[in-house]
């Protein structure tokens, strides 16, 4: 990944966990949980904010109404991954939304604007339609969106998680597409402070 010109600070980043829930986590994108934990872990450990985003599919969505989409409604598809749970219990926010974009949930925009966060960086799943959603409402609002590419996956398989990040490169900037080693570098090295 190219860093050369990443430039990341705790106090104005917010790490944002996006839907990693047991109705997401299939063969196509449970590889991406444990550097996941492992990246909110490491962020958290320097102090730094995170947001963990779940999504509810209410009767009558959007979802249902066009796409005949169903799935997220009960308990146990909403879950988040158990190995995320301990966590999200250390997070800055918890937020339960209805739509594909974080920024879309009530009092998100505001969150940022009162934490001053002009940053986020994003993992999670789905790469093609969540993730990559909350990181076009930020770059419409002025808010720089990194993508931690191996800490995103897509439910849909591999090609629609690559399909999103070649989107990402061409709306946002290839610069803002990130490993998570390329993180962990940064927070071992000072580099994000």
């Amino acid at each position: 990944m190219n860093t050369g010109s990443a430039a990341l600070r705790l106090e104005s980043t917010v790490l944002v966990i996006v839907d990693v829930q047991v109705g997401f986590v299939r063969d196509s994108s449970q590889h991406v949980v444990p550097a996941i934990v492992h990246l909110v872990e490491a962020w958290q450990r320097q102090g730094g904010a995170t947001i963990v985003a779940t999504f509810d599919n209410p009767v009558g969505s959007q979802y249902e109404r066009i796409s005949g989409w169903t799935k997220l409604r009960s308990p146990e598809e909403q879950a988040l991954a158990a190995e995320l749970v301990p966590l999200a219990r250390s997070a800055t926010q918890q937020i339960v939304k209805t739509t594909s974009s974080v920024f879309k949930a009530p009092g998100a925009l505001e969150l940022f604007r009162t934490k001053g966060w002009t940053d986020v960086l994003l993992c999670g799943i789905d790469t093609d339609s969540c993730v990559y959603d909350t990181a076009a409402d930020a770059y419409q609002h002025g808010i720089t969106p990194w993508m931690v590419v191996d800490a995103c996956a897509s439910s849909g398989g591999q090609e629609y998680h690559e399909a999103a990040l070649l989107l990402a490169a061409r709306n946002f900037g290839r610069r803002l597409q990130l490993s998570s080693s390329d993180v962990h570098r940064m927070l071992s090295e000072g580099a994000v402070q």
